[in-house]
Parts: C-alpha cells; structure tokens; sequence
C-alpha cells in the first residue's frame, strides 16, 4: 500500500483504499451489512466506500480494519494513512466554483490514467481544443456565463491539456466524426486555428488521431462520444465514462467495458488510418 502512486488525487486513492476494504471483507467472509453495522452505517454505505465513491472518516477505517482481523499496526498504519490521503483535495478544488461534482471524478480518472481512448461526433475532445473554439464551446453550453466563468472554464481545460505535452505524457487515442472538423465552431478564424493545432498534436508521439470520413457510413459507435480510462496500476480497473447534459455515467463492469472495447476497436477500423490525418486535416483547411 505504501508504494501505491499518489497521481490522480483522492479519486484514485479512494478507489484504491475501496478496493483493499473489499478484499480484506470477502475473505473474511463478511457480509456488507454486517460492516455497515460496525461502523453505525448501512450495507449500501459500504459498498460506495468499496467503490470509491465517497470519502473515508480514518474511525471508519480503522473500525472495519479491526472487524476484518487487521490487528498488526504495520498492517494498519499504511491504510489509515491513505485514508488519510484519500480526503485531500486534488489539484482541480479551486476551480469548484465551475466544476459540478460529478466531473470532480473524471479529473481525478483522468489525471492518473495512462491511456485514454476516446469519441467525439460533435465536438474536438477538451484535451485537444484551443483556447478560442473552448470558450466558443462554453459559451454554447452556457450561454448566461459571465466572461470570467467562461475563462476559469477554459482554464481548467487548458490545465488537463498540460499533462499530455509533458514528460511521462500518458497515450491519447482519439477517433472524431468528420462532422467535428467540419462545423465552423467560433467561425471561420477559430476553426482554422483549431484545425492546425490538431494537425500539431498528431504528430505527438503519445497521441494519435483519426477521422472516420463521412463515405464510412453508420458505424458500431452510432449511439453518441464515450471516452475508455485504462490506468498501470494492477488495482485499477478500466472506466467507460458517459457524460450528459447534467450528470455522468462511470462503467467499470467488465462486459460494459467490453461492449465499449470493441465498439472503440471497430470505430478505429473503420476511420482513416491515423498516417491519413494531417493530409485529411489539410484538406479541410483549404476549404475554410
């Protein structure tokens, strides 16, 4: 537990502690209600601790380490202090006055993730928009914004960016409709410069992007854009999200996982070969 890494924030590290509370019940043959009543809470209570999805009070912990036998204070000490760990804010708390909770997750899976795949058919992904056309997408999904909540919006996406152009970068994947680099968003000028960058951060080694052209026809991925997290670390199961207009969809379930695995597997068959990009993005340009 000790050498668990701290990237991610207490997303991660609520996952993570989650996980080891889990094992150490089921092996000890406890049921979920049974570890609800030690700690004054209910079985569901439980299980959204075992998931992550809630913070962790350390008299929890250390309640429901004592249940499941967890006596040796060498033992105890590196999980109490995750706990510990687990309830620090992560980098992402001072933009809360514009960050719904539901996203506060996704920043966390995000931060740690070393690969993530992911589809748009209308918008360019945030971590690969301007500064220009990401106001232009604020301003549409929040249109009674003031110009200083549309910038601190656009701050928070300019600062994701940042991991992904610096040393030990994780692997972007991303497959866009040909309608994202089609719609003038921000006009002409913006979409222009929005075009370019794309071309420039294709040629990163630790992103790759194609275009599935409009000639492909439907495709497995019709239903609407989806992004897939995989992460290192062995504790960390892949994550589906799904965002909406007010709330987000997290799957981890294997056969979810799955369905979205190969659907991401047949979108990228089916789009032009990532080599075919910049000459496609070009094409573009020239008729802007």
């Amino acid at each position: 537990m000790i050498d668990y890494p701290r990237r991610g924030g207490p997303t991660v590290l609520r996952i993570l502690l989650g996980a080891q509370l889990r094992r150490l019940r089921e092996e000890r043959g406890i049921s979920t209600e049974q570890a609800g009543y030690e700690i004054r809470g209910s079985h569901s209570k439980i299980s959204r601790m075992e998931l992550g999805r809630v913070g962790f009070k350390e008299r929890d912990v250390s309640d429901l380490l004592t249940l499941y036998g967890v006596n040796d204070p060498a033992e105890r000490a590196p999980l109490l202090e995750l706990a510990k760990e687990a309830n620090t804010p992560g980098w992402w708390h001072r933009y809360g006055d514009v960050l719904p909770s539901w996203f506060e997750v996704y920043l966390g899976l995000e931060e740690a993730a070393s690969l993530l795949r992911t589809y748009e058919l209308q918008f360019v992904p945030g971590l690969l928009q301007t500064e220009d056309y990401a106001k232009a997408v604020v301003r549409l999904g929040y249109s009674d914004a003031s110009d200083e909540e549309v910038e601190r919006r656009v701050q928070l996406r300019t600062t994701r960016q940042r991991r992904f152009t610096s040393p030990g970068a994780p692997t972007l994947w991303a497959v866009l409709d040909e309608a994202v680099v089609r719609r003038p968003l921000g006009g002409r000028d913006v979409m222009r410069r929005q075009l370019e960058h794309l071309i420039a951060m294709s040629e990163l080694p630790n992103v790759t992007l194609q275009i599935v052209p409009f000639g492909a026809g439907g495709h497995a991925a019709a239903g609407g854009p989806f992004t897939i997290l995989r992460f290192a670390e062995p504790g960390l199961s892949d994550v589906v999200y799904l965002e909406q207009l007010t709330s987000a969809l997290y799957l981890d379930k294997p056969t979810d996982v799955d369905t979205y695995m190969r659907a991401m597997n047949n979108l990228c068959i089916t789009a032009a070969r990532p080599d075919d990009t910049g000459r496609l993005l070009t094409g573009i340009l020239k008729e802007l």
